[in-house]
């Protein structure tokens, strides 16, 4: 459980350095659409969280099991691999979500790498 939510809070921190410090990296309403199951936002950083949120969701479940499928892939690029894996959950994000903008491919690399950081920092991938 506390790994869950070290994934989440890394989702937030990242995902709001990466809005403040990275061109081409922004969070906007959209009105009438900045909705999720019928709750209208009207603030960016309500935004922000649930897309962190989301984003630390998905990497708690959906990267283990990529991690298992592409083991080769990351054996034969010692490991370079789990960036690639982390550019595309943060682009199926960037897809699900509207409000999230990121403009080409240099500042999602730099956005994964953002996330990696800060999970190492907040020990997400530190064995218990």
């Amino acid at each position: 459980m506390n790994r869950l939510i070290l994934h989440i809070i890394a989702g937030i921190i990242s995902l709001w350095i990466a809005v403040e410090f990275i061109a081409g990296v922004r969070i906007i309403i959209i009105p009438g659409i900045s909705s999720f199951f019928g709750f209208q936002f009207t603030a960016w950083w309500q935004i922000l969280i649930l897309i962190g949120s989301i984003l630390g969701l998905i990497n708690f479940f959906l990267r283990p099991i990529l991690n298992v499928i592409t083991l080769p892939l990351r054996i034969l690029t010692l490991g370079l691999f789990g960036l690639v894996i982390n550019m595309a959950i943060i682009w199926i994000i960037d897809v699900l979500f509207p409000e999230l903008t990121i403009a080409g491919f240099i500042p999602l690399f730099w956005v994964a790498v953002l996330f990696w950081l800060t999970s190492i920092f907040l020990g997400v991938y530190k064995k218990a």
